[in-house]
C-alpha cells in the first residue's frame, strides 16, 4: 500500500479544486493506497509568507512529503499560473522533496484558456524538484464539477472518465514504482 498526500493549493474553503482533490482520494483509497490530504489554506498564513521554514505546521508539512510515495497536486488556475499559495508551500519545501515521488499534477479553471498551465507552469517546478515520475494531469472546467449543498461532488460525465483515467494511471505507476522499490530492499 502507497501512501499518497493530496495536495490542495487554493485558498478558498469552499474551493472546487479541493472539492474534486477529495473526490479523487475516495478513488485512490479504492485502489489501496492510503491517502492523506492536505489543505495548504489551512497552515499559517505569516508561516507561509515569512518564509519560517522551522515553524512546526510548515516542518509537520514537510515531514508529510517527505513520507509520501506520490502526491497528488492540485491547484485553482489564476493568471495563466498555479495559486501563489501552492507556490508559497513549494518554496519552503527542500529543493529535492519530490526525489523518488511520483506526481500527480491537477488544475481548475473557468476558460480553456489556462488549460496549458499544468505543463508550463506547474510540471517545471515539480521536475525541478526531483520528481521521479510526474504522470500526464488533467485540467478541469469550474463548470465541469458540481458540489450539493451536502458537499456530494459530482462531475460531468466526460471530465469524470478522463479524471478516472489519469487517476488510474497514476495509482498504477505509483504501484509498480513502489512495488519496484519495495523488491529491491
Amino acid at each position: 500500500m502507497a501512501t499518497v498526500l493530496s495536495v490542495s493549493g487554493s485558498p478558498s474553503a469552499t474551493s472546487r479544486t479541493a472539492r474534486l482533490l477529495r473526490h479523487l482520494d475516495d478513488r485512490l483509497r479504492g485502489h489501496g493506497h492510503h491517502v492523506i490530504p492536505l489543505d495548504v489554506r489551512t497552515l499559517p498564513a505569516e508561516a507561509l509568507l515569512g518564509a519560517d521554514f522551522r515553524h512546526p505546521a510548515i516542518a509537520e508539512a514537510t515531514a508529510l512529503v517527505e513520507a509520501a510515495d506520490g502526491l497528488v497536486i492540485g491547484t485553482p488556475v489564476y493568471k495563466a499560473a498555479y495559486s501563489g499559495l501552492l507556490k508559497s508551500l513549494l518554496d519552503l519545501l527542500p529543493q529535492y522533496a519530490l526525489t523518488g515521488k511520483t506526481v500527480l499534477p491537477l488544475a481548475t479553471g473557468g476558460s480553456t484558456a489556462h488549460v496549458l498551465a499544468i505543463d508550463y507552469a506547474l510540471r517545471p517546478v515539480l521536475s525541478s524538484m526531483g520528481a521521479a515520475h510526474i504522470v500526464p494531469g488533467w485540467f478541469t472546467l469550474d463548470k465541469d464539477v458540481t458540489v450539493a449543498e451536502d458537499g456530494t461532488v459530482t462531475v460531468a460525465p466526460g471530465t469524470a472518465s478522463a479524471l478516472a483515467q489519469v487517476t488510474d494511471q497514476f495509482s498504477a505507476s505509483l504501484t509498480a514504482r513502489t512495488g519496484v522499490l519495495a523488491q529491491a530492499s
